[in-house]
């Protein structure tokens, strides 16, 4: 069975999607569309801009998603068997499994991505990646911690990271380092993705999904928050929505895709960040990018 997976953000860079933009008609008629939908020029900031543009969330995100979902139009025979996507790119799954219109996809993203930049400005937070720690070590340590601090992403074995308040951040690093984690790395983050610092992106988003129109997938999505295949279109809104403050379980997707017969992975959008994330689960396992 083939899988297809979707990156999130972090896999940007400057020059995404011109490419396509520049050798394919349907392609361009849908970049100029989501510059209709967006109110501003992405493609003068995806093709020509800077990475400090691309960092800013209200840009990366919709810019993922374009880069996404435009190749997986533009592929031939693309006939997914399963889809996921790593947070963000699960919207981009959810379009290219015909479960989103491409104009709703867009839209919910950059509602996301907007109402996520703000939930960052109420209160400074960040993220740190956790490399070379058992998972239950992280889940303890971020417990025992009174300030807000979660495992936010399950990306890989040895490799997971946390979300929450500077302080949780800096008590967290502290504690797992003394433990024997090889290594806690402050991100350059906007802010605690997938913490319960997102509540409030959660209940606007929330609001947007009531409001969009969800069709029967092609094929099983396997949703960070349960990390197995769903094909019910309430389950499939109910984890998007709950998504924001829950953590990414990454790694048992892919586990849950390859027990349940997946025969090939291929990356679709910039970069091969996930890829990368699968060799160290299963290095034998085929790989490609779209």
């Amino acid at each position: 069975m083939k899988a297809y997976v979707f990156p999130g953000q972090g896999a940007q860079f400057v020059g995404m999607g011109k490419d396509l933009y520049e050798n394919s008609e349907i392609a361009k008629e849908l970049f100029e569309k989501a510059n209709e939908i967006l109110g501003f020029r992405i493609t003068d900031l995806m093709f020509d801009g800077t990475d400090e543009d691309l960092r800013q969330t209200n840009v990366t995100q919709p810019a993922i998603f374009l880069h996404s979902v435009i190749l997986a139009k533009t592929l031939e025979n693309f006939k997914p068997e399963m889809v996921a996507g790593h947070s963000l790119g699960e919207f981009s799954a959810l379009v290219a499994n015909n479960v989103l219109s491409f104009e709703d996809g867009l839209k919910l993203v950059a509602k996301r991505a907007n109402a996520m930049q703000v939930a960052c400005e109420i209160e400074p937070s960040t993220m740190a990646a956790v490399l070379g720690a058992e998972d239950e070590k992280v889940e303890e340590i971020c417990a025992s911690i009174n300030d807000v601090v979660v495992p936010a992403n399950y990306n890989t074995t040895g490799q997971i990271v946390i979300s929450g308040s500077i302080s949780g951040i800096d008590k967290a690093a502290e504690k797992l380092t003394e433990a024997g984690a090889k290594r806690v790395i402050k991100l350059n983050v906007g802010g605690a993705f997938h913490s319960p610092l997102m509540e409030p992106a959660r209940e606007k988003l929330a609001a947007a999904i009531e409001n969009t129109h969800f069709s029967k997938p092609i094929c099983p999505v396997y949703q960070n928050v349960s990390a197995t295949a769903v094909s019910d279109i309430e389950e499939i809104k109910n984890n998007l929505i709950a998504q924001l403050t829950a953590p990414v379980r990454w790694t048992q997707i892919m586990k849950n895709m390859i027990a349940d017969g997946a025969t090939s992975y291929t990356e679709v959008g910039p970069g091969k960040v996930l890829q990368g994330l699968l060799k160290k689960v299963d290095r034998k396992f085929p790989t490609f990018s779209a």
